[in-house]
């Protein structure tokens, strides 16, 4: 069972957000040549439908080992596109968010969720380089001054402090893997004594509107044994050189 929310219903988020904005958009895509970028891409293409071929000008991938994404952002430049789509993980990301800068290219940007991170992708990259940088939130962002007051961060923050004293606090990793615990934890409460994998597969397809202290308000987990999916709920942001700015 996968935590965060599946990769084509992401891609489908998004496309969503950019049929409603600029149907007419002209859009590029950088991905990693495997099954998530694929993923990714055909999530995409399927929510697109029929406007895809006119709406998807070019592709180009890269194989996660490779040195740089450079080349490829050059040529997805070239084809005249006015919307990107990051479908990579931290590293290439911010090498393609430094790219775009070199370039004087400044296409909308939408970002897979999973490298959004102000630690491990915009700070390499550059903050200024990242302003404007789009992509889903479903977590409070704990570095953000709105919720310095909010008494659930203050619980990660005190955890952190006794555990993980060393950590860098704007690496949402961090707190992803905070919250995957969480999450566990509860499945493992539910179980009780009997933790055979049968039971702990039962109570995790089995979770109801549980409230994870770092999910957006407003956001719970329901899963049940036909729906495997942990994180359903997600909120288009954007990033503004410090911390993310909810988009309509």
């Amino acid at each position: 069972m996968g935590w965060q929310p599946n990769l084509q219903a992401e891609a489908s988020f998004y496309a969503a957000h950019v049929l409603k904005k600029n149907p007419d958009a002209r859009i590029a895509v950088l991905y990693q040549n495997d099954d998530f970028g694929k993923d990714l891409l055909n999530g995409l293409t399927t929510a697109l439908g029929d406007r895809a071929s006119k709406m998807i000008v070019d592709t180009q991938n890269f194989q996660a080992t490779d040195p740089t994404v450079d080349s490829q952002l050059i040529t997805l430049k070239n084809s005249g596109a006015d919307t990107l789509f990051l479908f990579t993980y931290s590293k290439q990301a911010a090498q393609a968010i430094s790219k775009l800068d070199d370039l004087n290219w400044k296409p909308t940007t939408y970002l897979h969720l999973g490298a959004a991170s102000v630690g491990a992708t915009f700070k390499p990259a550059g903050l200024e380089k990242s302003k404007g940088i789009l992509s889903a939130g479903f977590l409070k962002d704990v570095t953000d001054p709105k919720w310095a007051g909010d008494e659930d961060v203050k619980a990660f923050f005190a955890w952190m402090k006794e555990n993980l004293p060393q950590a860098e606090p704007s690496d949402s990793l961090n707190e992803a893997g905070y919250m995957y615990a969480k999450t566990l934890e509860q499945v493992l409460r539910q179980a009780g004594d009997d933790l055979t994998r049968e039971n702990i597969m039962k109570q995790a397809a089995n979770l109801r509107d549980f409230h994870l202290p770092l999910l957006l308000p407003g956001s719970a987990i329901n899963t049940s044994p036909t729906d495997y999916r942990v994180i359903k709920s997600m909120k288009l942001q954007r990033f503004n050189g410090k911390t993310w700015d909810f988009v309509d």
